[in-house]
């Protein structure tokens, strides 16, 4: 019997002609056709005990490998339970694409209260991704699906949404022809943004480059343009591995503070400039700013003197060849960069224990292996006490900070590289967010190692309380099960150590057995003294933080509308697509508000999504 396609079916197949070989997901009634088609064409689908922690997953398998992550769970409370791992992957430009369901068609906007009915699901998509949209009909699914890939990958990579109504998703699909992956292109080069930098750059003493997440396949660029500078690498998270840290020019934050008072210029690529503009205090005098990101509105944010809209990778390799032409580099500072970071690893031994845990797991842990930190004391203490030696090898949750994000994460990057050891480090109260989630790991045969920090509290709350409220903490402590009985009682492997000689060769038999395993490391609260945060924060209090200075003349700070607009006029100067905010009255249809948005721009309205593009600017009274 020949089986007529459906709206899953169309879905499916666009899944595969984008490479897509693993989807994390849990199937309900909503979704049960696509789970189908999945099975029948031979995807591979992993599930959890929770829909946030397959959200989680499809985070870790796009960190670790660069390609597009994808999750499917019921609409709803299951979309809602996904939403910390989304917003982390907003947070951390990681191509995400969340698959999810939608009650029938005919009862959306009625608020009846069918099954898992949001008041506007579509919305609440939209206000946690880059780009989403609601699949209407049958025949725009394969375009629909392909939007939803172009948008996660181009620019700078961030997670999408689709939702299909139940009965959209197995209606017949129809003879309607498939959409093909839409290639992502870079940004053109400005030629003359290139030039402006080189001549910034050459005239620089005292350079230093900032990278982060979006300069991770430019490593080999980064390199030769830090040794033509003669300039330190500085990452913070996402950026770590860029340039190795044994290379001389790999500096941890910590080893870059010390160059920062000297600093006369700073040239970030695919940064945020975290560490600029919010974790070190005192901006040295004159200081000069070059920001390469792929992302133009960055520019408008952070307001550098010289912008390069472009990929990392291209211009890096630009500024190199650029400079190449203009008089040689300085003295080789190599031994110089070494005997500062020498030093700034012996200042921050006073952080404790946690470094030695940690330089145990590094020990134990082979040169291609990942490691996932997670929101504790031994966490961030990793940012800088972890050597990192390749990008990708360090996961991270970036400005997010989702405490638990940690083990289901690090089950998608085991998940994308069987064949690799993958360590999870965590605090007890963060590993109490996945637990459950060992019961995936044993089902799905995903060999992770889960290092369990156990204080019995909320550590790093804990202390804060007791320094800042005279002794006194509230909901802070915790009771905890005995970890490795629990391991056990999953299948997987459970073992508990008290030093870090015991982690070092646990951890190395753990590995080498290639099961699921969970070592809990017994510790006690330590004290202010012994925190990581006076190094992630020079000037580190806790207290409520100091706020971005307000200018007593509007002269020197536009206003919020007139920055609203600028941010539009960027993306519309590099060719993106621009979101026009546009007041919809009572009774507004499709065809008025398209009346008004036709004066901006060239409009295309897809399954409820307006995408608006680039044309004469007008104001909308």
């Amino acid at each position: 019997m020949t089986r007529t396609a459906s709206t899953a079916d169309v879905i499916v197949q666009s899944l595969i002609s984008h490479g897509v070989d693993t989807v994390f997901g849990i199937p309900g009634v909503q979704t049960y056709p696509l789970f189908d088609a999945m099975a029948r064409a031979g995807l591979r689908v992993i599930g959890a005990r929770h829909e946030q922690s397959v959200a989680y997953m499809a985070f870790g398998y796009a960190q670790a490998t660069g390609r597009t992550g994808v999750y499917s769970v019921v609409p709803g409370p299951g979309f809602l339970n996904s939403s910390a791992a989304l917003i982390s992957a907003y947070g951390a430009s990681a191509p995400v694409v969340c698959i999810t369901g939608e009650i029938p068609s005919a009862f959306i906007g009625r608020g009846l209260g069918h099954l898992h009915e949001l008041p506007d699901q579509l919305a609440t998509m939209r206000s946690l991704t880059k780009w989403a949209a609601t699949v209407e009909h049958p025949g725009q699914a394969s375009e629909l699906t392909a939007r939803a890939f172009y948008h996660a990958r181009s620019g700078r990579p961030r997670p999408t949404a689709i939702a299909v109504p139940w009965d959209v998703l197995a209606a017949p699909a129809g003879a309607g022809s498939a959409v093909p992956p839409v290639p992502v292109r870079p940004p053109e080069l400005d030629r003359s943004a290139i030039a402006e930098a080189a001549r910034l750059l050459a005239a620089a003493e005292h350079p230093m480059i900032m990278v982060g997440g979006g300069a991770r396949e430019a490593a080999r660029e980064v390199a030769a343009l830090a040794r033509r500078l003669q300039a330190p690498v500085v990452s913070f998270r996402a950026g770590r591995g860029i340039v190795d840290d044994d290379d001389p020019y790999g500096f941890t934050s910590v080893a870059g503070f010390r160059r920062w008072a000297g600093t006369d210029l700073l040239l970030g690529i695919g940064s945020r400039l975290e560490l600029a503009w919010f974790r070190w205090p005192g901006r040295p005098a004159g200081l000069r700013t070059i920001l390469v990101d792929i992302d133009p509105v960055q520019a408008v944010r952070l307001q550098p003197e010289v912008s390069i809209v472009a990929d990392a990778r291209e211009a890096a390799a630009a500024l190199a060849a650029e400079l190449g032409g203009r008089p040689g580099t300085g003295p080789d500072r190599g031994a110089e960069f070494r005997a500062i970071k020498e030093q700034a690893a012996s200042e921050f031994r006073d952080v404790g224990p946690d470094l030695d845990y940690l330089a145990a797991i590094r020990a134990a842990l082979p040169a291609d292996g990942f490691f996932v930190e997670e929101i504790c004391q031994a966490g961030f203490a990793s940012y800088f006490g972890f050597p990192v030696h390749a990008p990708r090898r360090f996961i991270t949750c970036g400005y997010q900070g989702t405490l638990g994000f940690g083990y289901p994460t690090s089950l998608g990057v085991k998940a994308a590289f069987p064949d690799r050891a993958v360590v999870s480090i965590a605090g007890d109260g963060g590993f109490m967010f996945g637990i459950q989630e060992l019961a995936a790991a044993v089902q799905h045969d995903l060999g992770v190692v889960a290092v369990v920090f156990n204080n019995n509290a909320f550590g790093n709350v804990l202390l804060d309380q007791k320094r800042l409220y005279e002794g006194r903490d509230v909901g802070a402590r915790l009771h905890n099960p005995d970890f490795a009985a629990a391991a056990e009682a999953f299948g997987a492997a459970g073992y508990a150590v008290r030093s870090p000689g015991e982690l070092e060769i646990t951890l190395a038999k753990a590995l080498a057995a290639g099961r699921p395993a969970l070592i809990e490391v017994k510790t006690s609260i330590g004290d202010t003294a012994a925190t990581p945060w006076k190094y992630l924060m020079p000037g580190w209090n806790s207290t409520p933080l100091r706020q971005p200075r307000r200018e007593a003349s509007g002269r020197h700070r536009a206003p919020a509308r007139r920055r609203d607009a600028q941010q539009r006029l960027a993306l519309a100067h590099h060719g993106l697509p621009v979101l026009v905010p546009v007041r919809v009255l009572a009774g507004d249809g499709p065809e008025v508000v398209h009346q008004r948005l036709h004066r901006l721009g060239h409009v295309e309205h897809f399954g409820g999504a307006v995408d608006l593009y680039p044309g004469p600017a007008e104001v909308v009274g």
